[in-house]
């Protein structure tokens, strides 16, 4: 269980984020697909479908009262949107509680997601009743420049 919290403090994507519906770009390793070479997928990776600005790309959750747990298969809405398919933004893939923050964290794949770090929203899961107001963040929780590792 360490492995997978720090796995989410990181913004290390795994399993849940890469389900086979989403690409490199939507989880923010766009920059690893070349612009001046070919590869495997490079004709797929370029569909309409594929490059649309709304499709849900990967974002951290942080919630806005730091007692408030995530839970991962919530539904994103909009903080004051009807909970229903229309207004379905999007969906929380991962979730872990943090030591070191002393919060739940959560990483989840949000309509034009990076476009709107910043931004407040719902986590709904009407399943096991949970309605969390949430701050989109960076995924990347903890040593956002990577010197930890480097002393």
């Amino acid at each position: 269980e360490a492995l997978g919290v720090m796995r989410i403090e990181k913004g290390h994507v795994a399993g849940n984020e890469i389900n086979g519906t989403t690409t490199a770009a939507d989880l923010g390793l766009g920059r690893m697909m070349s612009q001046k070479k070919d590869y495997i997928g490079r004709v797929l990776s370029q569909r309409p479908g594929l490059v649309d600005p709304d499709r849900p790309s990967l974002v951290g959750l942080r919630p806005v009262d730091p007692i408030a747990r995530l839970r991962a298969g919530a539904h994103m809405l909009a903080l004051r949107a009807a909970p229903t398919t229309e207004n379905d933004e999007g969906h929380v893939t991962s979730v872990a509680f943090s030591p070191t923050l002393g919060h739940w964290i959560g990483l989840a794949l949000v309509k034009r997601g990076p476009a709107r770090l910043g931004e407040r929203m719902r986590a709904y899961d009407p399943v096991r009743a949970g309605d969390t107001e949430v701050e989109l963040v960076s995924p990347v929780f903890l040593d956002q420049q990577g010197a930890r590792p480097h002393g």
